[in-house]
């Protein structure tokens, strides 16, 4: 019998470990989701408002001053300790950060529901101190539950300059941390995972940071929170098309979504996690508890 031989190109290059935030799409193309998915929603009102927000942040990261970044020393001494690098619980941020929230918040008011003026006027006349308490509740993962109103601008200003720091990065000099659920860029938990397609990364899966949108590749069929490979499962609503599904942990009893990029290429991890709350009450319910936060929903996790 004749044989042919197989033509096979090996990929050139691997695909990249860590992706960074695009400071120029990120915001715009969540926005864009959330009012894609607010069509026909029984949350539509508050898609709809999350979309203005999100558009907010656009503008807010493209006129925001160039922030230092830390030294090359610091940048390799977190390489040699495994620490990142925008450690999002240091002792000091970036006090542009309430800039920002005082600038989104006046962005935002003309598109408010009435009861929420209030709020937001109080908020955004606030002083360093309750501004910064708030943060530190947030970024510590202590949040306070009697300003669940407050928290979730606050956490929109705080992305705001953490993705626009992490989009100046170099991911080539960044690595995945001894954790494997901890953003190798901020040190934050993830909002969910994303199973990505394009050129050269097919169906590989990253988790996406809660607070600076970069993303790192994790194995699939593994716990974002404990690393097992045993007792995993995938939930979903039942009809639904399976674009987005909770994977859940026996062994840690965790869950985090997961949003399939090949189901729908426009899916967002952050947006289309708030759009599938019934997913949350459905694994809620089966005991599990979820790993990280979604920050536009304060006590959106475990």
């Amino acid at each position: 019998m004749d044989t042919k031989p197989i033509n096979f190109n090996p990929p050139t290059e691997e695909a990249a470990p860590i992706l960074l935030p695009v400071a120029g799409s990120i915001f715009a193309e969540r926005a864009a989701r959330f009012t894609a998915l607010a069509n026909h929603h029984k949350l539509a009102d508050w898609l709809t408002f999350l979309g203005h927000l999100t558009r907010a942040q656009h503008d807010a990261l493209l006129s925001l001053p160039e922030l230092p970044l830390p030294s090359a020393n610091a940048l390799e001494q977190a390489r040699q300790h495994h620490m990142p690098p925008l450690n999002a619980t240091a002792a000091e941020r970036p006090a542009q950060w309430r800039d920002t929230l005082r600038q989104l918040i006046g962005t935002l008011l003309p598109h408010a529901p009435e009861r929420s003026v209030t709020l937001l006027s109080e908020l955004a006349a606030a002083d360093d101190i309750r501004l910064e308490s708030l943060a530190d509740g947030l970024l510590h993962g202590e949040p306070d539950p009697s300003a669940a109103g407050e928290l979730p601008l606050v956490a929109a200003a705080l992305q705001v300059v953490w993705t626009a720091q992490a989009a100046r990065l170099d991911a080539t000099h960044l690595q995945k941390l001894d954790t494997p659920g901890v953003c190798p860029c901020c040190g934050s938990l993830p909002v969910a995972s994303i199973v990505r397609i394009s050129s050269g990364i097919n169906n590989l899966r990253y988790l996406h940071c809660s607070l600076c949108n970069t993303e790192w590749n994790v194995p699939r069929a593994t716990c974002a929170s404990c690393n097992s490979d045993k007792g995993l499962a995938q939930q979903q609503i039942d009809g639904s098309d399976g674009k987005i599904r909770a994977e859940t942990c026996d062994e840690c009893k965790s869950y985090l979504k997961i949003a399939y990029q090949e189901k729908d290429p426009r899916i967002d991890p952050v947006a289309d996690d708030l759009a599938s709350l019934s997913l949350d009450l459905l694994v809620d319910e089966a005991g599990y508890s979820r790993s990280g936060p979604n920050l536009l929903l304060v006590n959106a996790a475990g």
